[in-house]
């Protein structure tokens, strides 16, 4: 793709991590689709390309637009439990889901669909005012503004508000490296578990994304959970959900919390029905079964898939339904108040009271 790029324009800034080839074209390595460009042409995710001989981003503190909500909601339900947390994205997708349900921000084309603006400091500021205790860059990947998220995460930080990612994980082994020094907590979408369906449903590949969950567990501090949308017909067989969850079991650990989400027809592929609730029940089984120890499931009313439960003792330390948190058996410190046992997870204080609720927001000129 082609498009007009101006230097000038003050949300262009040069990019990180690509290289000169010998034909004369430019490599940009921030993600593993490795785009290889011509002057003047854009990345597959839109928001990145060549201009003057080098790799710029062209979404530098500009945004499809910020809401507050549950951290649940992205989901991670063992970090800073029923807080609230600012989520923002920008255009763009260094995939191609024929899924997505973000497809009006992660396809667009349009620039000018980032009608927000706010600069790093500004999105840590309204953070900070609106009470939230994390913000999260969501919507689409986070990858694809690498720039901007880490500056936004570095903002957050030095006002004690934590940073969040919720990502494909398809990112280069360099720009994974910074990316993720810059972060506390991330949701990984684990789009199923063979090559195949990457292939043929998201023009990406897998490897890639379990080495960043590989990465994330045995190099790094950030508290992560894995998230898979189940979508009939396509990644939600007994088989692939099995060989998934043996992986996550040996590779991360049984303390990882997994997420399966209920898909509803959208973009490419309304043609195919929603997850039957009783898949998301079988799927939680499999994973139990396989070792894993806190396994939930999204996008549908379910009280035994929102709860967790002490891996002592197994006394429910907290009852979810939605976002909406009710029993809540933890120490500010994240100990089970029966048996005093860690529940893996990030606490520093009470349980938050946000509930489900979606507060948007603006922030022009921040």
């Amino acid at each position: 793709m082609t498009a007009d790029i101006n230097l000038q324009d003050r949300f262009t800034v040069p990019g990180r991590y690509w290289h000169r080839l010998d034909d004369g074209r430019v490599q940009c390595d921030v993600c593993p689709r490795e785009c290889r460009l011509h002057e003047g042409q854009r990345g597959l995710c839109f928001v990145r390309g060549r201009v003057d001989d080098q790799v710029v981003l062209t979404s530098y503190g500009r945004s499809s637009g910020f809401c507050v909500d549950p951290i649940e909601k992205k989901p991670l339900n063992h970090f800073l439990p029923g807080s609230a947390v600012l989520s923002f994205g920008t255009a763009g997708c260094n995939l191609s889901c024929r899924f997505c349900q973000n497809w009006d921000i992660s396809k667009s084309r349009e620039i000018d669909r980032l009608s927000d603006t706010a600069g790093p400091d500004g999105v840590a500021a309204a953070a900070e005012r609106l009470g939230c205790r994390s913000v999260a860059m969501t919507y689409n990947d986070p990858t694809i503004f690498l720039e901007y998220a880490v500056d936004v995460a570095d903002a957050c930080r030095a006002r004690g508000i934590k940073a969040v990612l919720v990502t494909a994980g398809y990112v280069g082994e360099e720009a994974r490296r910074e990316l993720y020094a810059h972060v506390d907590a991330a949701n990984v979408d684990l789009k199923a578990f063979t090559d195949d369906f990457y292939r043929r449903v998201a023009a990406a590949r897998l490897q890639p994304v379990l080495d960043t969950l590989v990465y994330l567990r045995h190099e790094t501090d950030v508290w992560f959970e894995v998230t898979t949308l189940l979508i009939p017909g396509h990644n939600d067989s007994d088989q692939e959900i099995g060989a998934e969850c043996a992986w996550l079991a040996e590779h991360l650990g049984p303390d990882v919390p997994l997420h399966f989400t209920a898909f509803h027809p959208d973009f490419k592929m309304r043609d195919v029905p929603p997850t039957p609730p009783a898949t998301l029940t079988r799927a939680r089984r499999i994973a139990r079964d396989s070792g894993l120890r806190f396994v939930y499931t999204g996008n549908v009313h379910d009280a035994e898939g929102g709860r967790t439960t002490c891996p002592a003792c197994r006394e429910t330390v907290v009852e979810r339904d939605w976002y909406v948190i009710g029993r809540y058996r933890l120490t500010d410190d994240g100990r089970c108040a029966s048996c005093g046992t860690a529940v893996p997870g990030r606490y520093d204080g009470p349980v938050g009271r946000w509930g489900a609720r979606r507060l948007p927001v603006s922030l022009a000129g921040g």
